[in-house]
């Protein structure tokens, strides 16, 4: 089912921005202008989140493939033969 309909529906930055603000400015309406320190708050945590398993992962991917539980004489892993 691929065609004009999926090619309209993809998404770029532009769409993303315009769809942040839009739910900003709703935020605003709705909850009053006091809630945005605490929703930029909760973003900024969610983003230091995001880099800090990121980093871990990348830590972890760039591990000697010896260093990892699972090799022989380390404790946890398998014994030696």
């Amino acid at each position: 089912m691929s065609g004009p309909l999926l090619r309209s529906c993809a998404m770029g930055p532009s769409h993303l921005l315009l769809i942040l603000i839009v739910i900003l400015i709703v935020v605003i309406i709705w909850r009053g202008p006091k809630t945005l320190p605490l929703i930029g708050r909760a973003f900024g945590q969610g983003v230091k989140e995001a880099r800090r398993e990121i980093n871990e992962i990348k830590s972890d991917m760039e591990k000697k493939p010896g260093d990892g539980p699972g090799t022989p004489g380390t404790p946890g892993g398998n014994p030696p033969a």
